[in-house]
């Protein structure tokens, strides 16, 4: 469930020609629907939970949509949709501020969780390692995204130690990598390899970025690009009301969302109880905010992250030069296209 590498692609390839889909991608099919395209960025798993209910239960026929998702490849979904290759896709929050720092066209529309499912890990058994401050001298086991460094040198400095840990990159899950003794800590996702961690006897500890002083991510968004949503406002607005009542569907039944998810991805999912786990801890702590908001995003955290990635010198411009001023993210995204579910 991890894509957090694709960045580099997306840093490097930004403006690639992308061939598969079509410049625009929306078109009337036979049956009087719309075809919509929708970008993966991994193979299907219980991030993309109400995209598939959704499209099992027929609401996005109901709304008209006919729905096409495109299988996780070489490229990334932010560079096909700010291509204008893909109408929608499923990105995460480092991924757009990055994309939209250097000018592309990407958009979030949607916040899928809004809790952030990332968490620093260690083994269960490890009595040693009690806060983030005892990470100094370890070493980390990582997926060679830009961002990890600067955050985890944060956390563990705000935890009150200095920050300097080595570094090796993963070729294995984050799990495997700690009990073999090749790494002592990785920032593995909760709502997955954390279950399989468990689940297979592995079980971790996990230090939650929020309680060291770290803002708070939206790990899992779909995005459009301003393009898309200028010349097709209403069609955006019923795409989403359908993968919003997937999600708030699979936040209200987890368990049947989970069968519906396994159903539509027999081959791929065929560990069916990590799938049912992931569900249900997701409904649980994930999905909804601590209003029980789903869905929405705030300029607050947006602005937050992108002063983090900022400071850290992690954002260029379309030439590739670093930024001398913090961006404006509260155009990195839009609740205008969500329903109205008051």
């Amino acid at each position: 469930m991890h894509r957090r590498t694709a960045l580099a692609a997306l840093a490097t390839t930004a403006l690639l020609a992308v061939t598969g889909c079509s410049a625009d991608s929306t078109a009337a099919a036979k049956d009087g629907t719309t075809t919509v395209t929708l970008a993966l960025d991994w193979t299907p798993n219980t991030n993309h939970t109400g995209i598939y209910v959704a499209q099992a239960k027929g609401w996005f026929k109901a709304a008209g949509i006919d729905l096409k998702i495109v299988p996780y490849g070489s490229t990334a979904p932010e560079t096909l949709i700010a291509n204008h290759k893909a109408d929608f896709g499923i990105s995460y929050q480092e991924g757009i501020t990055t994309a939209r720092a250097a000018g592309q066209d990407i958009t979030s529309v949607y916040a899928v969780t809004q809790k952030t499912d990332v968490t620093i890990a260690v083994r269960a058994d490890r009595s040693d390692i009690t806060s983030p401050k005892d990470l100094d001298g370890k070493t980390y086991a990582g997926f060679g995204a830009p961002y990890e460094q600067p955050l985890l040198r944060k956390v563990i400095q705000n935890a009150g130690g200095e920050g300097d840990f080595k570094q090796v990159t993963l070729n294995t899950s984050a799990y495997q990598a700690l009990y073999a003794g090749k790494a002592d800590f990785a920032m593995p996702m909760p709502t997955w390899e954390g279950l399989e961690a468990e689940l297979n006897g592995k079980p971790l500890k996990n230090f939650q970025l929020s309680d060291y002083g770290f803002p708070a991510i939206y790990s899992t968004l779909v995005a459009s690009s301003d393009q898309f949503l200028k010349k097709n406002p209403q069609l955006a607005r019923e795409f989403l009301a359908a993968v919003d009542k997937g999600y708030r569907y699979a936040a209200e039944h987890p368990a049947q969302a989970a069968d519906l998810l396994i159903a539509a991805n027999k081959s791929v999912l065929t560990n069916t109880e990590l799938v049912r786990e992931s569900e249900a801890l997701l409904a649980k702590e994930y999905y909804k905010g601590a209003d029980g908001s789903i869905g929405t995003q705030s300029a607050e955290r947006w602005q937050a992250f992108a002063d983090f990635e900022y400071k850290a010198g992690l954002l260029v411009d379309a030439n590739g030069k670093k930024l001398t001023t913090a961006p404006k993210a509260s155009t990195f995204f839009t609740n205008a296209y969500l329903p109205d579910t008051k």
